[in-house]
């Protein structure tokens, strides 16, 4: 049976949300339980091992520069030698949210001359601060 292409977009239309979820069910259900029950070690862990831990652990520039040190729960919520970068429960107040979302000056946003964070990276460290940046 041939469609034509007005029919085949209309078909597309009426199904196509089911169909991707469908098609990406088991991606989107994985990522969608990640961001739910991801917590700092499952979570937040790899994403800074990834962009910030680098600079930001004993030895690294970051921590020589500011005092903040990324590779540890206990050195995330001490913050930098100016004061916290977390805010349980208030990402937007966070100075860490700001920082990787790009509401600092430039010269300060993180990560600083490397590849920046997804939005789903972004998104997953905001979630875990607001609900409480707990070390689970």
């Amino acid at each position: 049976m041939v469609m034509g292409t007005n029919r085949m977009i209309n078909v597309i239309r009426g199904v196509g949300t089911p169909i991707l979820m469908i098609a990406a069910g088991g991606l989107v259900s994985n990522l969608a339980l990640a961001g739910d029950h991801a917590g700092f070690q499952r979570g937040v862990v790899p994403v800074l091992q990834e962009h910030c831990i680098e600079c930001h652990q004993p030895g690294g520039v970051g921590l020589e520069k500011t005092g903040l040190d990324l590779s540890t729960y206990e050195g995330v919520m001490r913050g930098t030698k100016h004061g916290p970068i977390v805010v349980p429960g208030d990402s937007f107040s966070s100075n860490l949210s700001a920082l990787i979302e790009g509401r600092g000056r430039p010269e300060i946003n993180m990560p600083h001359a490397r590849k920046p964070m997804s939005k789903w990276q972004r998104h997953l460290i905001r979630r875990w601060i607001n609900r409480g940046a707990k070390n689970d």
